[in-house]
Formats: C-alpha cells, structure tokens, sequence
C-alpha cells in the first residue's frame, strides 16, 4: 500500500514539475522576443541606456499580453488593436517627438 501511494505522489509530483517548465518557458520566450525587439528598436531610433530600460519593459508587457490573447479560448473585439495602442502610448511616452516617429516609421517597414 505505501508502494502505491509513493508511485501516486511521485507521479502527481511530476505533473506539477512539467506545467511549471511550460510556464518558465513562457516566461524566457517573452524575455526573449522583447530583447530582439528593444535591440532592433536601439539600433534603428538611437535611444540611450535608460529609455532602452523603459522600451524593453513595455515591449515585454506587450508580448505577453499578445502571447496570452493567443492562447485565450475567447477573444474580445478590437483587443488586439487596444493592447497595440496601450504600447504606442507607452512608446510615446518614453521617446522625444523625433524617435517616436522613427519608431512608427520602424513598424511600417517591419510590417
């Protein structure tokens, strides 16, 4: 009887370790994607050290939010274009008048 009740935990155990890997593999795919993106972003627009912290921290919370309306089963009208404006708003907050419009020029060219 323990036998089959330590087989029982251990096998519990083991599903709960595999759903936690997928959600730290999540979590570095984010990382990962806005790191590519802020970087593409520095080289085009020239920002400096502290606007790069404040787009990388944006374009992470951007590629969640798109990441996880992905994965949703029901998806609102217009979300998509609410979480892209929310990022434009952030971006315009945190660049001068001139690199805002190099950005907007950047995603019509990545488009």
């Amino acid at each position: 009887m323990k036998k089959v009740l330590t087989l029982c935990l251990f096998v519990f155990a083991m599903f709960l370790g595999t759903e936690s890997v997928a959600a730290q593999n999540n979590k570095l795919e984010v990382n990962a994607q806005a790191s590519e993106q802020t970087e593409a972003l520095r080289k085009y627009i020239k920002f400096d050290n502290q606007q790069r912290d404040k787009v990388y921290l944006a374009v992470k919370e951007y590629t969640q939010a798109t990441m996880d309306l992905k994965k949703a089963k029901v998806v609102k009208e217009g979300a998509e274009k609410k979480i892209k404006d929310l990022l434009d708003t952030k971006m315009q907050e945190i660049l001068t008048d001139e690199q805002f419009e190099r950005y907007l020029s950047f995603l019509e060219q990545d488009i």
